[in-house]
C-alpha cells in the first residue's frame, strides 16, 4: 500500500520494534520509568529547554500548554487555520474554559502582527472587565507544509512579550521545519515559551509528543495531563520508539521533502490538476470536482491512497520511497489519460 494521506500512517521499522521490546521500564505516574526519563532529557537538551514531559498525543500535548499558560476566561490568540483552533476538538474552550481569540492567517501560515496587536484586549477596572484577558500567542510550524519566517518568529514573540503574552508552539512538524530551513531545532524554538512536539508525525513513532518549557510551566503541565487522562504507566516502551526516532530519523526528513518536490513536479505535469508544494513533505493538489472521488477510488483499486479533507492533500514520509512516488504520479496520469477518451 501506497499511503499518502498523512505522515502519522508509518509502522514502526524492525530497528524501532527491537528498541521498544528491550526497553527498561518503570510507573511513569510515579516518575520512575527510566526509558521516559530518557526522552524527557533527551528532547530538553535538543531543543535547550530546561524541562520535557512526554504526552500520548500532540493533542493533548497542546491541550495542557494551553491549560497552563491560561486561566478560565483568559483568551489565546491563535490563526483562523490553526490547529489547536481547528482540528483539535475545540478543547481549549470546552475543557480548559479559554477563549481562542482566530485571526486570519497570511498565505504563508503568519499571523500579522498588527492584526494580533489589535486583538490584545485592555484588562482591569473599568472597560478591561468586559473582556477575557489575553495571555497567550500560539503559532503554528509547519503551518499546512509551509515553514514560517523564523525573522517573524522572532518578532511577533518579542512583539507577545511586550505585551505581557507568553508564546507557544504547535510544532506537530518543527522537526521538518529545522531540516528544510537548516536551523537547529533548539535555534527554531529559541523564541517561545513552550512548544508541542509530536514524535509520530514524520520521525515514526506510532505514538507520542513532547511539551518543552521552563520548569514550573512543566510543573503545572504534568498536572493538566493527569486530570486530562495522559497519565500513562510503564509508557516507557513508547518511549523508546520516540528515543530511537529522534536518534535514526531526524536527518532523513530531507528525504521526504525531497520526494514530495518529486511529487510535485510529477503531478504538475498533469494539466486538470492545480499543485501547490511547499518546502517540506506535504503537497496540496486542486482536483476538479468531478474527478476528486472517482480519482480517490481508482488509486484506492491500485494499493494507493489519498484523502481529500483539505480538499486533496498528499504527505509524504518514511514508508513511501522515491519508487512509490512514481508509481503514484504515473497512476494519476493514467487515471486522467483514461478519463480523456
Amino acid at each position: 500500500m501506497i499511503d499518502l494521506r498523512s505522515d502519522t500512517v508509518t509502522r514502526p521499522t524492525p530497528g524501532m520494534l527491537t528498541a521498544m521490546s528491550v526497553a527498561e521500564v518503570g510507573d511513569d505516574v510515579w516518575g520512575d520509568d527510566p526509558t521516559v526519563n530518557r526522552l524527557q532529557a533527551l528532547m530538553a537538551e535538543m531543543t535547550q529547554k530546561p524541562a520535557a514531559l512526554f504526552f500520548p498525543s500532540g493533542t493533548q500535548s497542546n491541550l495542557a500548554a494551553l491549560m497552563s499558560h491560561c486561566e478560565r476566561g483568559d483568551e489565546y490568540i491563535v490563526g483562523q487555520m490553526a490547529h489547536t483552533y481547528r482540528w483539535e476538538g475545540g478543547g481549549a474552550a470546552v475543557l480548559g474554559s479559554i477563549q481562542p481569540q482566530p485571526i486570519e492567517q497570511a498565505s504563508d501560515g503568519t499571523i500579522p502582527i498588527d492584526k494580533i496587536a489589535a486583538a490584545i484586549k485592555p484588562f482591569g477596572p473599568g472597560l478591561g472587565t468586559h473582556f477575557a484577558r489575553t495571555r497567550l500567542l500560539a503559532l503554528e510550524n509547519t503551518w499546512g507544509g509551509r515553514v514560517l519566517p523564523q525573522q517573524y518568529v522572532i518578532d511577533a514573540a518579542t512583539f507577545a512579550r511586550s505585551k505581557g503574552l507568553n508564546v507557544h508552539l504547535d510544532g506537530a512538524r518543527a522537526f521538518n521545519a529545522a531540516v528544510a530551513s537548516g536551523l537547529s531545532i533548539a535555534e527554531l524554538l529559541a523564541p517561545f515559551d513552550s512548544a508541542s512536539l509530536c514524535i509520530s508525525k514524520g520521525l515514526g513513532a506510532p505514538v507520542g509528543a513532547v511539551l518543552v518549557g521552563d520548569a514550573a510551566f512543566i510543573e503545572r503541565a504534568a498536572r493538566w495531563r493527569k486530570m486530562l487522562g495522559g497519565g500513562m504507566r510503564q509508557s516507557g516502551y513508547l518511549a523508546a520508539a520516540c528515543i530511537y526516532a529522534l536518534e535514526n530519523n531526524v536527518e532523513r526528513l530531507a528525504d521526504d521533502h525531497a520526494n514530495a518536490a518529486r511529487l510535485a513536479a510529477g503531478l504538475g505535469e498533469v494539466s486538470a490538476l492545480t499543485v501547490t508544494a511547499q518546502a517540506t513533505n506535504v503537497v496540496f493538489l486542486n482536483v476538479p470536482d468531478a474527478h476528486a472521488r472517482p480519482l480517490e477510488e481508482f488509486l484506492k483499486q491500485r494499493g494507493m491512497l489519498m484523502q481529500g479533507v483539505y480538499a486533496a492533500r498528499l504527505v509524504t514520509h518514511l514508508d513511501v520511497s522515491r519508487d512509490d512516488i512514481d508509481a503514484f504520479v504515473a497512476a494519476v496520469k493514467d487515471y486522467f489519460q483514461g478519463a480523456a477518451r
